[in-house]
């Protein structure tokens, strides 16, 4: 069933992206391009495909991925702040990082850290790496997000932004049968101005919100 609504802004006017055998949706208004509902993958089939990752705690390649978010909570919230992973995944190496440097941490994933108990606290920053793009409902998870931010509070997501139409058709990111949802620009600032906050983006993958004390 076709979305009538953008699942990020709820802007009605939406455009077509066909690529191949997939159909696409773009937002005219914030730009979020998602997947045609009806092609997503069932929760089982999902998982299969992150139980094939090989995300390990002590991979350095996988650290040095990780850095890009976890050197902005470096820079702007010492610790021994308060923090939470958002999506650790079942090797939750940014925990174990930011552990290491002296931060307090709880961690919480669907599938393999299902803690709601993590999501009912309060955090001097949370962190959210290559997890947006699997999300179907960004909106109420992002603002459950941001509703756990202590004031003065950090959130710092990772993923690939989406460009032109053109790009996107032929976009490796797209590839992964995970990725449904896939955010530009234009998508976070509208976040920004929802939260009153000005995105940040310290690289072309990471976006950082601070929360007004």
């Amino acid at each position: 069933m076709t979305l009538a609504r953008c699942p990020l802004c709820g802007g009605e006017s939406l455009r077509p992206i066909l690529c191949k055998e997939r159909l696409y949706h773009r937002c005219e208004r914030c730009e979020l391009i998602h997947l045609e509902p009806s092609q997503r993958l069932s929760e089982a089939d999902e998982k299969a495909v992150y139980d094939d990752h090989e995300n390990e705690i002590d991979d350095p390649g996988y650290r040095r991925f990780l850095s890009r978010t976890f050197d902005e909570v470096l820079k702007r919230k010492p610790a021994p702040a308060r923090g939470l992973d958002f999506g650790c995944g079942p090797g939750p190496a940014l925990v174990a990082m930011a552990q290491e440097a002296g931060y307090r941490m709880a961690q919480y994933d669907k599938y393999f850290h299902p803690d709601e108990a993590a999501l009912t606290g309060q955090y001097d920053f949370i962190t959210s790496t290559e997890v947006v793009e699997h999300l179907s409902e960004p909106l109420p998870i992002l603002d459950r997000l941001w509703s756990l931010l202590a004031p003065g509070g950090l959130l710092v997501l990772q993923t690939k932004r989406v460009l032109d139409d053109e790009r996107f058709r032929s976009w490796h990111y797209r590839n992964d049968p995970t990725h449904i949802t896939f955010f530009a620009e234009a998508s976070f600032n509208w976040l920004g101005e929802r939260w009153s906050s000005n995105p940040k983006y310290p690289h072309a993958d990471v976006v950082c919100f601070q929360k007004n004390a």
